[in-house]
């Protein structure tokens, strides 16, 4: 399914000569065609009970998850009851053990999960906040990641947080790079605006440590994401090598069971669940409570581009701000142009309030989805 938003602004232009890339896990080998995602769409889950009500849940990767909703879930899913979603999403992990609940089964087990819990907030006439345990806060705070700076000061925001282009394999040459793009970044927003750094799964220790020494007198508020997610050792070396460093990870680890180890270890300070992709409201509620306990915060992947991480975050004490990414908006594109689905709530001035309506708000029809299907 395609749903790209469909703004009908024309961006005006940023100024740049060239656009800033981010740099990658695969940017060690120039020259590939593709070192990001794969181009598989988006997955729509949708789960009906027997009155007809429909709850709509999305996720990543395509067909593959597609496969496992539908030739694995859906046989021993159909007729369980709809309000049992401890029950339900514990089943999917059971079933998903053999070959990993991690990866494309966690995505499998979001689309599910968040449709479920659509579907309940409709059923009880309650937007899923309330069933979370209502308003935790009267707005969420907001921050824009990309390289727009410029455009989202204009927008009101009052953090933001840069991808590094550069990484291990340009040498010393690419860390002067780096801090130089931090220190005009840290000019032109001035010192009452937060400033993070997302290395995006592209440093090891050791360039990670420079980095960050480099970077320290630009007072970053965290840097995330700095080596593969599944290199433990190298999570527990840079945090004994960076005591005095706010470090956050998270939007590829999946299901709790994996943050238990980290928070078990505190090797970050801030977790980073996506609600779409590390098992859905029911996991990540598992994950901001473990947080919480433990004395750290969760700032989830992503959380304000759709109104499923909107909602967990309103309701969670643990999760003091939300992301805006993928993008945000070209510039002069408004905010309200950019949701990826109708009855998205909208950030202004760097705030977002959820939708009151049943379920997640999302204002979609069968016949939306179909005009996306792909």
């Amino acid at each position: 399914m395609d749903i790209s938003p469909r703004p009908t602004t024309l961006p005006r232009r940023s100024g740049k000569d060239q656009p800033t890339v981010m740099g990658k896990p695969l940017s060690r080998y120039p020259g590939l065609k593709q070192t990001g995602q794969p181009p598989w769409s988006t997955v729509a889950c949708v789960v009906t009970a027997e009155d007809g009500t429909w709850g709509l849940g999305i996720s990543l990767f395509g067909s593959p998850v597609a496969h496992i909703i539908n030739d694995h879930f859906a046989a021993n899913l159909v007729g369980e009851p709809c309000m049992a979603t401890e029950k339900i999403w514990d089943m999917m992990v059971r079933m998903t053990a053999p070959y990993g609940g991690s990866g494309l089964a966690s995505y499998a087990i979001s689309a599910v999960d968040t449709a479920l819990w659509d579907l309940k907030g409709k059923l009880l006439e309650k937007p899923v906040y309330e069933l979370l345990g209502g308003p935790q806060k009267e707005r969420i705070f907001c921050y824009a990641t990309g390289f727009e700076t410029e455009w989202y000061m204009e927008l009101g925001f009052k953090a933001t947080k840069l991808f590094t282009p550069w990484g291990p394999n340009d040498g010393l040459e690419g860390l002067k790079k780096n801090e130089a793009l931090v220190a005009q970044t840290r000019d032109l927003v001035g010192d009452h605006v937060d400033l993070m750094l997302d290395c995006w799964l592209s440093m090891d220790v050791e360039y990670t440590v420079q980095l960050a020494e480099r970077l320290r007198p630009y007072g970053l508020k965290w840097i995330e994401d700095y080596v593969n997610p599944e290199d433990i050792n190298s999570y527990e070396a840079i945090r004994d090598r960076l005591p005095w460093q706010t470090l956050a990870s998270g939007e590829h680890w999946y299901l709790p069971a994996t943050f238990s180890t980290i928070v078990s270890r505190r090797l970050v300070d801030i977790l980073q669940p996506d609600v779409l992709w590390a098992g859905g409201i029911t996991s990540v509620l598992k994950i901001c409570h473990m947080a919480e306990n433990a004395g750290l915060s969760v700032i989830p992947h992503a959380s304000m581009n759709n109104p499923y991480g909107q909602h967990l975050a309103f309701a969670m004490p643990g999760v003091p701000w939300g992301e805006r990414s993928q993008g945000v908006s070209p510039p002069g594109v408004p905010l309200d142009e950019m949701a990826m689905l109708p009855g998205t709530a909208v950030i202004k001035d760097g705030y977002l309030v959820p939708s009151t309506a049943p379920g997640f708000g999302i204002e979609v029809t069968k016949a939306w989805l179909d005009e996306r299907r792909v």
